[in-house]
């Protein structure tokens, strides 16, 4: 359940940086008063979204009973995408979100128009619970009773965690960093990506879309067992397997290639814009 929690905690820290920075706004400045009761509208029409989400995908996945796997490994790769993407906008635009939003505001208590503020809040509530939603998918369709009760219980620690760390932050660097915060999370996020990217490789290959070419490669098995609880744990956070495929080496080692090309281009184009 470590992906679950890892999961909801990251996402909702997110959720709660963009939703804290109006929220805090508003309640330094006198006009912001007006536009509280935006904001958590905005809150509420992203959650719904949301759970509308998660509702469209499962009956998206009862409607395609016969190609289920394909499906599921069409998420999954959704899924990776989106946590390199997340990276991505998150170096981007996390130095400048703070003074961005602020503007936003600014100019919605000039003109007295709060809609925008309830538009900003729904889309990034609902941008992190969408994900959240994706990411978990595959985990969600598989599930029976007692496992959707771990999961419920990892996201309501992860959540609690979530609610933690953003007050950690709010001390401004006393115990915890943006900064720290977002490097750190950004490998372990990087990390899950190449784990779910590698499970959908796996799904490709146990349907004969993909070779294995050697299997397994190796077993490491006698020094972490993926099947044991701590081995588990490790290899959905990470993509650790003790008896890879060559197939599956080949991938994960795709995978971070890419992030590497991605991080270069992105850095030539800083390089340049300067």
């Amino acid at each position: 359940m470590g992906q679950v929690l890892f999961i909801v905690w990251r996402e909702s820290v997110e959720a709660l940086l963009v939703v804290g920075i109006l929220n805090a706004w508003m309640n330094q400045n006198p006009a912001g008063a007006a536009g509280k009761r935006y904001l958590w509208a905005g809150v509420a029409l992203g959650l719904l979204a949301a759970v509308g989400l998660a509702v469209a995908l499962f009956a998206a996945s009862s409607l395609m009973a016969g190609a289920q796997d394909i499906f599921q490994t069409v998420m999954v790769f959704t899924a990776a995408a989106l946590i390199v993407h997340m990276v991505l906008w998150m170096r981007e635009h996390g130095r400048t979100l703070k003074k961005e939003l602020e503007a936003g505001l600014r100019e919605n208590a000039s003109s007295a128009n709060w809609w925008g503020v309830t538009l900003l809040a729904a889309i990034a509530i609902a941008r992190e619970g969408s994900e959240t939603v994706v990411f978990l998918y595959g985990m969600l369709a598989e599930a029976d009773g007692s496992t959707l009760a771990s999961m419920s219980f990892a996201a309501v620690i992860g959540l609690g965690l979530a609610f933690l760390t953003f007050y950690l932050l709010q001390l401004g660097g006393k115990y915890l960093s943006w900064r720290l915060f977002f490097r750190i999370t950004e490998i372990m996020l990087l990390l899950l990506g190449a784990s779910l990217f590698l499970s959908g490789v796996e799904k490709l290959i146990s349907m004969d879309i993909l070779p294995a070419l050697v299997d397994p490669l190796w077993d490491s098995s006698a020094l972490l067992d993926d099947m044991s609880p701590a081995g588990g744990v490790i290899a959905s956070l990470t993509g650790y397997r003790a008896h890879p495929a060559l197939m599956s080496l080949i991938a994960y080692a795709l995978f971070w290639a890419t992030i590497w090309a991605l991080f270069q281009w992105r850095n030539r184009k800083h390089a340049l814009a300067a």
